[in-house]
């Protein structure tokens, strides 16, 4: 016999990006919401970069809400190697599911950023109106116009059609699912990578790019998906008296940072590592601090979770246990 609960449609929820990182942590604080239905397509089933395949997916498949977690993203080494790709593939995506989104009338939108999109002498911690004041740090400066033109871009659909289009800034994400490329990836994964490599090989010492001092926020991906629905979730008149509609993205973070060395030796303990950490100081060491101003999403009722050394312990043991299959690339 069915209920009358069967009968009511639930609300379809389209994760962009379900397989990466950030996406499949949406999925899976989602789905304990049970009036949502959620919809995927993989990269080979909806290519996002292909404006016409996109509109014709919104325009068949009723979507009702949007998580934007589709993203071309990768370390300092890989910003630096690709600039072309990390804006053009950013800005394509982007733009093509935030106006697809708006001609389906789609109203609901989250859009994901990043962190970089600050000033790279902004002041600390960084504030949600520190955007555009000044300069940004020149090794990711493609993919941080990429991600600024993407909360603008909401904006405008907001501004103009009165969408509720809004948009997340997360400090740097790590946690199950990251990419581990060796060269490509952030910094906790290409570390716990080379941790594991040096510890297999016996390497008497591990070597690590830059001098160690910069500063760095690191936020577990569980934590910023538990942010991201409570985003989502909240009340328009509320989710607008916070935000301005021309400053309409809000931080997420723990408010807490630690030096690159620092998160060096927290991993060798935690990996078991006895050889000895060397900075390479030859290599770039990128923005000298990166910490965001929390107190926004804090006043809106969210704060984070997981530690740093509880975090990093819990992906140093999914990335062992899943060491052939992570994504590498």
């Amino acid at each position: 016999m069915s209920s009358e609960n069967d009968n009511i449609r639930k609300s379809r929820v389209f994760v962009a990006g379900h397989n990466g990182m950030v996406g499949s942590a949406i999925c899976r604080a989602l789905r304990s919401h049970l009036s949502l239905e959620i919809v995927t397509r993989s990269r080979q089933e909806l290519d996002l970069l292909n404006q016409a395949a996109v509109r014709e997916f919104f325009q068949s498949e009723n979507i009702d809400q949007v998580y934007l977690a589709a993203a071309k993203v990768g370390g300092i080494h890989a910003n630096s190697t690709y600039p072309a790709d990390f804006i053009h593939e950013n800005l394509v995506i982007q733009s093509n599911v935030i106006d697809a989104a708006h001609r389906a009338n789609v109203q609901k939108l989250l859009f994901l950023g990043s962190s970089c999109i600050y000033p790279r002498l902004s002041a600390q911690p960084m504030a949600e109106s520190e955007l555009l004041t000044s300069a940004l740090e020149p090794t990711n400066e493609p993919y941080a116009i990429a991600k600024i033109a993407g909360i603008k871009l909401c904006e405008a659909y907001s501004r103009q059609y009165s969408r509720d289009y809004r948009s997340v800034m997360p400090t740097n994400l790590y946690g199950t699912g990251d990419n581990f490329h060796p060269e490509n990836s952030h910094v906790i994964p290409a570390l716990i990578q080379r941790f594991y490599e040096v510890i297999e090989q016996d390497q008497p010492s591990i070597v690590i790019w830059g001098t160690g001092s910069p500063m760095r926020e690191f936020l577990y991906v569980d934590d910023m998906a538990a942010a991201s629905v409570h985003v989502m979730d909240l009340d328009s008149d509320r989710y607008q008296a916070a935000c301005p509609p021309t400053q309409s993205h809000i931080n997420i973070g723990t408010g807490e940072d630690c030096t690159i060395k620092e998160l060096a030796l927290t991993l060798a303990d935690i990996s078991g590592f006895q050889g000895e950490v060397v900075f390479d100081a030859t290599k770039p060491d990128g923005t000298p601090r990166k910490l965001l101003d929390v107190q926004l999403i804090h006043s809106l009722g969210w704060k984070h979770q997981v530690s740093l050394r509880e975090g990093l312990a819990s992906t140093w043991r999914w990335f062992v246990e899943n060491k052939e299959k992570v994504r590498s690339a």
